[in-house]
């Protein structure tokens, strides 16, 4: 069958489909109907908090012009493709949770994996390009990014995407009807071509983007610890233009240090958080893909269909924690989610804005002419 695969390869996939159906299906007994349905309202709960929370943050930006800045374009971008993704991929994962068996056909199982990878690749894509940018202002001090170079590298991204995940509905790889898994996935082959794909699409998801924003990340928490050391090392000196108020022009002129407080860094701890739950949602689902096309035991295992709906789920819930973040971290935000909700609803207390000193008040600074040290 492998040959007649290799010949034909749109032929391919249903009679992979159809040979491995019967070994399969030992393995929907592995989790009870009653877990089965506790899995399914968490999904339909994930699905109305990933919606609702990512379209306010994509009409936030939209409706308020003066919200519509390089980074939150980006982020207004990576909370569409989350939406894309609860309303394109959970609902049918949903369904097969609890018919345990894929009722849609087997050819929109690969349009459903397609769409899948989709949306993944453009977040990932949109967290790749906003790390560099903070990359780029923190450790090079060049502030590249605007608006319109923001819209270029959106569009770009969409483009590679799909790209990138459109070879799999023509049968560049074999995605198989998930009788054990709630969605379609991978599977095994021993086709080179097959494999290749499967690689590059795995090392484009997961890879190469965590390669590049964990060096990102590392310089740039090398720069604040270096930053964070030159101001304690400087910390009983004067900044020079305030020095004739304090009447201590008799001083000697003190060493005088480049001190970064750009509103811009303020967004680095959101970016790095929601790196960290990148990493930790796709690294366990990057290694159940890899298993399951190059290790034919694990691919027929009875532990498959448990394992893949954990990592799938864990997938899905980077989409509904993103827009919870921004509202966490992004004071902006939270303003304007206030503002969208109904007044009869606010039950919460009005949370605090930052109002602890960032600067010593027993500290004095240097600073130079055209900075400022606030």
């Amino acid at each position: 069958m492998m040959t007649e695969c290799n010949n034909t390869v749109q032929n391919c996939v249903p009679e992979v489909l159809n040979a491995t159906s019967p070994t399969v299906n030992s393995g929907k007994t592995n989790l009870p109907i009653i877990i089965r349905i506790l899995l399914a309202i968490v999904m339909m709960s994930m699905i109305a908090v990933g919606f609702l929370g990512n379209a306010i943050v994509c009409l936030i930006v939209y409706q308020k012009p003066a919200m519509r800045s390089a980074i939150n374009l980006l982020l207004a971008t990576l909370a569409f493709s989350d939406i894309m993704l609860s309303l394109m991929c959970m609902p049918f994962t949903t369904v097969t949770i609890i018919t345990v068996e894929w009722i849609f056909g087997s050819y929109f199982c690969q349009i459903s994996a397609m769409l899948y990878w989709f949306f993944v690749l453009e977040g990932v894509a949109i967290l790749l390009i906003i790390s560099v940018d903070r990359y780029l202002i923190i450790v090079q001090r060049q502030d590249k990014l605007n608006p319109h170079r923001a819209k270029i590298m959106i569009v770009i991204s969409w483009a590679v995407s799909f790209c990138i995940s459109f070879p799999s509905v023509i049968g560049w790889t074999v995605v198989e009807v998930p009788t054990r898994a709630p969605q379609c996935v991978l599977g095994y082959t021993e086709a080179g071509a097959h494999r290749i794909y499967a690689v590059l699409l795995l090392v484009t998801i997961f890879f190469v983007p965590f390669s590049v924003m964990l060096y990102s990340y590392l310089c740039i928490l090398n720069t604040v610890r270096r930053n964070a050391m030159r101001i304690h090392n400087h910390a009983d000196t004067l900044c020079l233009s305030r020095v004739s108020k304090l009447g201590l022009m008799g001083l000697q002129r003190p060493h005088q240090i480049n001190v970064d407080m750009s509103f811009k860094t303020r967004a680095f701890t959101t970016i790095l958080i929601l790196f960290v739950g990148f990493s930790f949602c796709w690294l366990p689902y990057t290694v159940y893909s890899l298993l399951s096309v190059f290790n034919k035991n694990f691919y027929h295992s009875q532990s498959f269909s448990t394992v893949s709906i954990w990592v799938l789920w864990l997938t899905y819930l980077k989409s509904v924690f993103n827009p919870l973040i921004y509202c966490w971290r992004i004071k902006k935000f939270r303003e304007s989610c206030m503002e969208f909700m109904p007044k009869t609803i606010r039950i919460l207390p009005k949370l605090p804005g930052r109002t602890r000193r960032r600067i010593r008040p027993s500290t004095i600074y240097v600073c130079n002419e055209h900075q400022s040290a606030v």
